[in-house]
């Protein structure tokens, strides 16, 4: 069974055009480093050649990935906001220390903690997903458990297009 990839139509619409750049742009570019390093001759010590396959290598693998997950993608629908849900902001406010913070809540191939997007298959996501606004919620973290309580649960801003910046 292959597994289903939950992006928001943001991110599918990223890979769509990172693979649309891939199959174009770069796989031209891999082929003519390797044409350009079969010019030097003598492929057994060739380090150009080496490393050109290598580069089409790793092409290749990039887009075999993309294309597996645009194959078996779900679009996450942040249009519900009752409940924590994928592609929801959720507001939390730590029991502990009272510190409030803002997360995103994503697939697992669109987490990013810095930027606080949490994937709904992190610990921190699993235990927040399909809770309610005044929930206390207690989330089992490797090294110990912590509870937060949900305090707003908002579909993100839209992002301005580059034109509108």
């Amino acid at each position: 069974m292959q597994k289903l990839y939950k992006l928001t139509q943001e991110r599918l619409d990223a890979y769509k055009q990172e693979l649309e750049h891939l199959k174009t742009v770069r796989e031209k570019e891999v082929a003519d480093q390797i044409k350009e390093a079969r010019s030097f001759g003598d492929l057994s010590e060739n380090s150009e050649y080496d490393e050109a396959k290598n580069e089409q290598g790793k092409l290749y693998s990039r887009i075999a990935e993309l294309e597996a997950i645009l194959g078996n993608v779900e679009i996450i629908d942040a249009s519900s906001a009752d409940k924590v849900n994928f592609g929801l902001q959720v507001t939390v406010e730590f029991v502990e220390n009272g510190k409030t913070e803002v997360y995103t809540i994503v697939g697992a191939k669109e987490a990013d903690p810095k930027d606080k997007r949490v994937s709904d298959e992190s610990p921190f996501g699993k235990a927040l997903m399909n809770r309610h606004v005044g929930e206390v919620v207690t989330i089992e973290a490797p090294t110990k458990s912590f509870q937060c309580k949900i305090l707003e649960i908002t579909a993100p801003p839209p992002k301005l297009a580059e034109t509108e910046r």
